[in-house]
């Protein structure tokens, strides 16, 4: 079986392209070295991910996350075990959404607009899973 979370933060500063290429250059080889998959969006200084693989790397994920000074708020919407990758090969997709029009991407409906927070996903919190697998089925990793 596979430990799963996703959760919500909010940047503690605005993330340019370079800061946010810079973070996903370091996730994705520390995802590969630990045998981590996952998603990463950003929106308007907030970040929601979701993170799969071994019990072990994905609770030292979560503490190191915890502990990152650039977020704050984390708030996690849904963890538990699967016993399949919903993300596997994708050490870390990646989708920054600031300043983009959805409506170009395939399947598109007014959900793809909502804020990446907890007060958007506190009441269904399996919406982030449809959310971030809406982008995985329509982009490269």
């Amino acid at each position: 079986m596979l430990r799963h979370f996703t959760y919500v933060s909010s940047a503690t500063q605005p993330f340019d392209a370079a800061e946010l290429a810079a973070l996903l250059d370091v996730s994705r080889t520390n995802n590969e070295r630990d045998d981590i998959t996952g998603m990463l969006l950003y929106k308007g200084g907030n970040f929601m991910q979701t993170v799969e693989g071994s019990l072990e790397a994905v609770e030292l994920l979560r503490a190191r996350l915890g502990g990152d000074p650039r977020h704050n708020g984390l708030m996690v919407l849904i963890e538990g075990t699967r016993p399949q990758r919903l993300f596997d090969g994708w050490t870390m997709g990646f989708r920054d959404l600031g300043g983009e029009d959805l409506s170009d991407v395939p399947g598109y409906s007014e959900f793809l607009d909502t804020p990446l927070t907890a007060d958007a996903f506190g009441e269904d919190p399996d919406a982030s899973q449809r959310l971030l697998l809406s982008f995985k089925r329509n982009m490269q990793r």
